[in-house]
């Protein structure tokens, strides 16, 4: 038997507190990471907080996690001991119904999340199937690439799968830990890139991390002046917000991508899709082929989250400061 440590939450909203819990023999198809870096994401919260109502505890948080393979099973040829990877959201699936088969195993049926019933990253290692440890490439900085497996997959598999091209007029709206990741996908893919936000001091980085245009969502006439441009929109912000006034920014056949999860439904009018031929569609993370594509993306364009970086050992300050939406623009814990 052997023992992981970690940082684990024991009741809802409770502080993280040092944990140990004991593994048994290492599955055939499992790797064991011993993990160097951890982003912290706000679905972490929501987690730690019970919110969704999908927590046991104690459990240890945490989905964003670079490492290194100390150990694999008996069926594991890739990746091998000594490899560094990335693991996200997700840690394992069926691997045979249909949606597997296609190599969108984010959407099984029987997807196994990295924290959720079962402890996550905010330790020391941790055991996931071994097709969901992907390789990360040797441009990439672990602390940098860590929020890239969860916020990083999440813009870029809209812009991927909804074939986002150099024709495209795309729209990021909140330049924050998934808007500001956005911007710099939407700008390896070539397209047309329009940043929105209420923040007019975020003009110039916005700028610099991939934005040909900055529209003030405070002044109606600066988005009066976009309506009917957009190809495809991210609306990356969390908070509640006028989807009616985004399906308006779309060009005919455009479509709204919700990323953030807002508290409350969406109010759309029938005919702001039904005029133009638009769409509104979610997006949550991705599949495996899909990080394999876009570490390699990140690592060929320079595709970096802007961290901070915390000791592990600090999980409960780092995590205040998430909470108090005060990280530019990413938590990462570093062991």
């Amino acid at each position: 038997m052997a023992e992981i440590r970690g940082l684990a939450t024991h009741a809802a909203g409770a502080q993280l507190l040092p944990y140990k819990y004991t593994v048994g023999e290492l599955g055939s198809h499992e790797v064991e990471i011993r993990i160097s870096h951890c982003g912290i994401c706000h679905s972490d919260l929501h987690l730690i907080n019970n919110d969704w109502g999908s927590s046991k505890y104690p459990f240890i948080p945490g989905h964003e996690i670079v490492g290194t393979v100390t150990a694999v099973g008996s069926e594991v040829s890739t990746p091998t001991v000594g490899a560094r990877v990335g693991v996200g959201w997700q840690s394992d699936s069926c691997g045979v119904c249909e949606w597997c088969r296609q190599g969108d195993d984010h959407l099984c049926p029987k997807s196994q999340a990295t924290c959720v019933g079962r402890n996550g990253g905010y330790a020391d290692a941790i055991r996931v199937n071994a097709r969901f440890a992907i390789p990360v490439p040797e441009a990439l900085e672990s602390e940098n690439v860590a929020p890239l497996l969860c916020a990083g997959i999440t813009v870029y598999s809209p812009l991927r799968n909804l074939l986002a091209r150099p024709s495209s007029r795309v729209g990021v709206v909140g330049i924050g830990g998934l808007g500001h990741l956005a911007l710099q996908f939407a700008r390896a893919f070539g397209c047309e890139v329009t940043a929105f936000s209420s923040s007019k001091d975020k003009e110039a980085e916005a700028r610099k991390l991939g934005a040909n245009h900055f529209v003030n969502t405070r002044e109606n006439g600066e988005i009066k002046k976009v309506a009917g441009s957009l190809d495809l929109l991210l609306s990356t912000v969390s908070a509640d917000q006028d989807f009616q006034s985004f399906l308006a920014l779309l060009r005919p056949k455009g479509t709204l991508v919700v990323l953030g999860a807002s508290p409350s439904p969406l109010q759309i009018p029938p005919f702001s899709l039904i005029l133009g031929q638009k769409a509104v569609a979610g997006s949550p993370t991705g599949s495996p082929r899909d990080l394999y594509e876009m570490l390699d993306v990140a690592a060929r364009h320079q595709v970096r989250a802007i961290t901070e970086r915390f000791a592990m050992k600090d999980a409960n300050k780092a995590v205040e400061r998430v909470k108090k939406n005060q990280v530019r623009y990413r938590a990462v814990l570093a062991n």
